[in-house]
């Protein structure tokens, strides 16, 4: 008989947002058993919040250090197996990096590291140890996304001719304009996150998903980037040229600064025959273009989709499923690859796909930096 994996979390606590999503995903297909973690820098507060999750105190630990060296003297059978990382960016490097070298596999939020030659350490690390290592690109959970890449790549929109993928926020525009409350959003510090905020935190997914659903890499970039004041270190809106190795071109287009706007990522591809258009913000749907007939539109939960698309899904067709349901099927994904179970192509963003996305933050600023210049991804 098979024992749920056993899952340890870092960050992630209080009112976290992204804590609840991982921890309802983990829970979603009863794959995983969260046994502990660190999920809070102050004691206090960290063993409070593990109180209410129920968890053995023993298994509650007061850094990264202390569960490392708590579960390496626990037997096999009952060490914890995987850690999701949820942590500020700057922590994302040194935790998971003291995680595979402890054998431990790693699901870690995005982006990857605050350097691509930090991605670029894990990536070798990560070949020497062996171990699963995701990278939640939430979106890519999502089943209409699954059935877009798979109608893609079995050629129902032809060859690929244009790319035009929007995430706008509003979130950060009250913040911007305040001086002494910007400097003390951690978003806005590179120290905590990075050389980029707006292309770091959103741009990247917009990269990743125009690499996952059309199954081709980004050849060429150009970047006009906004910070807004001279005195602000992070982009807070930018617009990215995009020219694919099959030639296609299109945009990234990213803001915090869309006042009004939410969660506002759509993503649009067009080939010789036709089209395919998704919205985030209503995700259960996805719309096919034909140049010749009258558009359909796909809904999730259906037979006519996909088997990755159907394997997505949790209830029937007219019930709508959203963020939760993306990363649960994530979580699933990595399950599967724990325990060498047969899955399909592309059910988790792998390290593969973080690297990619650090590579790409690096190159936007550089572009921008150079005075809006074509840059080579690598």
């Amino acid at each position: 008989m098979k024992h749920k994996i056993r899952l340890g979390i870092l960050g992630g606590g209080g009112d976290s947002l992204i804590g609840i999503v991982h921890r309802i995903a983990a829970n979603m297909y009863d794959r995983y058993e969260l046994v502990g973690g660190c999920f809070n820098p102050d004691p206090e507060q960290n063993r409070s919040f593990a109180d209410k999750l129920e968890l053995d105190p023993t298994r509650v630990y007061d850094t990264i250090d202390a569960l490392v060296e708590g579960e390496n003297k626990r037997p096999k059978e009952d060490r914890i197996q995987v850690v999701s990382v949820l942590t500020p960016n700057f922590l994302h490097f040194p935790m998971a990096k003291q995680l595979l070298e402890n054998d431990f596999h790693v699901i870690c939020e995005k982006p990857l590291t605050t350097t691509y030659k930090e991605a670029l350490e894990l990536a070798a690390l990560q070949q020497t140890k062996k171990a699963i290592f995701a990278v939640t690109y939430t979106y890519t959970g999502y089943p209409m996304i699954r059935q877009m890449k798979q109608m893609i790549a079995e050629g129902a929109i032809g060859e690929i001719q244009r790319v035009d993928l929007q995430y706008y926020q509003g979130w950060i525009n009250p913040i911007i304009h305040d001086k002494d409350q910007r400097q003390t959003t951690w978003r806005l510090q590179p120290e905590k996150s990075g050389i980029s905020c707006c292309v770091g935190d959103i741009g990247t997914h917009a990269f990743d998903m125009l690499e996952y659903v059309t199954g081709q890499e980004v050849d060429r970039i150009l970047a006009d980037l906004n910070y807004l004041y001279e005195d602000n270190q992070m982009d807070v809106d930018g617009t990215i040229l995009i020219r694919m190795k099959n030639n296609a071109k299109g945009v990234i287009r990213t803001s915090q600064i869309a006042t009004g706007e939410e969660n506002n990522f759509t993503v649009a591809i067009y080939g010789r025959k036709g089209g395919l258009k998704w919205e985030q913000e209503n995700p259960n749907y996805l719309h096919y273009l034909h140049p010749d007939q009258p558009f359909q539109t796909y809904k999730r939960g259906n037979a006519y989709n996909s088997a990755i698309a159907q394997d997505g899904v949790k209830i029937p067709s007219g019930h709508p499923e959203g963020i939760f349901d993306a990363m649960g099927n994530i979580y699933k994904g990595v399950a599967k690859a724990i325990l060498g179970e047969q899955a399909f192509d592309g059910e988790y963003p792998s390290l593969h796909e973080g690297v990619r996305g650090m590579q790409f933050i690096e190159k936007v600023v550089d572009s921008h930096q150079k005075g809006n210049q074509w840059v080579a991804m690598e």
